[in-house]
């Protein structure tokens, strides 16, 4: 007996380190699935706009507008502060696992809006009134079931890891997709693309390019036909021949679609006048600040 319980107490360290490593690997396991994008000062987009509505929920004073500025780096860092965390106004997987709020069916609010906001890039053509219902539910499920996800409709950090692009085949707005990737969305979302020149090389402007196109930009154009209803043709992307600048179609943040009557009426009753741009083409921009240029046989999409 005495043996045996000298063996075991000889045994017994290595075991529970064994163990240890067994629970703690199926920790990280679990967090390694689960993956975040990284968002400091000068970005912009969809995703900070959610930052910015999570701050907002959880009660810090913020102006929601897509732009991380000095005004969202000291609120994150406030708020990075009063969870113990690093403040360095960086929002990286520490942050957002802190910061996303968990919501479902009866939730209310500026988390709800950030997640019908999302559903609506990725594809679904939800109202955005901050209150989940049972159509923000089913948008939802069928987002987790694309996802691999279990679709339970509840919007949690598995759920959000994925909107905001961290993890799995969502992919980050700022990403740049290849010809085939871009088309492949287009088509699967019911979007067509024409080319005069019947090309895809993005070094001839003849050509219709979709190569090195932001993943946002596609996300937008197909959250437009969604919410429009119209049909949309793409007659113009990454090619060269347009005008050159950091938002331009070289860099990936502009289309160029149809025009059409369905989707000139909606943008003229949807979105808001901003006046001429310098070349006189009246410009509209949604409600994400995205913008609308009526170039005349075709409308110049700028996707920030």
């Amino acid at each position: 007996m005495r043996k045996s319980l000298s063996l075991f107490l000889r045994v017994s360290p290595l075991f529970v380190a064994a163990m240890v490593v067994v629970l703690f690997g199926a920790v990280q396991t679990v967090h390694a699935a689960r993956t975040w994008p990284t968002y400091q000062s000068g970005a912009s987009g969809e995703n900070v706009r959610s930052i910015q509505y999570m701050l907002v929920q959880r009660g810090y004073s913020l102006t929601v507008d897509g732009q991380f500025g000095p005004a969202t780096t000291s609120v994150v860092k406030s708020f990075q502060s009063n969870n113990g965390l690093s403040a360095d106004g960086i929002v990286g997987p520490q942050t957002w696992e802190k910061l996303i709020v968990t919501t479902q069916n009866g939730s209310n609010g500026n988390a709800v809006t950030a997640l019908q906001r999302q559903l609506n890039a990725h594809g679904s053509s939800l109202t955005v009134d901050g209150a989940f219902g049972p159509a923000t539910e089913s948008a939802v499920k069928s987002f987790q079931s694309s996802q691999g996800l279990s679709a339970d409709g509840v919007a949690g950090l598995d759920t959000w890891s994925r909107l905001v692009g961290g993890s799995g085949s969502g992919g980050s707005d700022g990403d740049k997709l290849t010809q085939s990737q871009a088309a492949s969305m287009l088509s699967n979302a019911g979007i067509s693309v024409t080319s005069s020149g019947g090309c895809t090389d993005r070094n001839n402007s003849t050509c219709t390019s979709l190569d090195q196109i932001r993943r946002g930009t596609i996300n937008g154009v197909i959250a437009f036909k969604n919410a429009s209803g119209c049909a949309i043709t793409i007659t113009g992307g990454t090619e060269t021949g347009h005008a050159s600048g950091i938002y331009s179609h070289w860099n990936g943040y502009k289309v160029d679609v149809s025009h059409t009557t369905c989707v000139t009426n909606y943008i003229h009753n949807h979105f808001t006048y901003k006046g001429l741009r310098s070349d006189g083409a009246p410009m509209y921009d949604d409600v994400s600040g995205n913008r609308y240029a009526d170039e005349g046989s075709h409308w110049d999409i700028t996707y920030y």
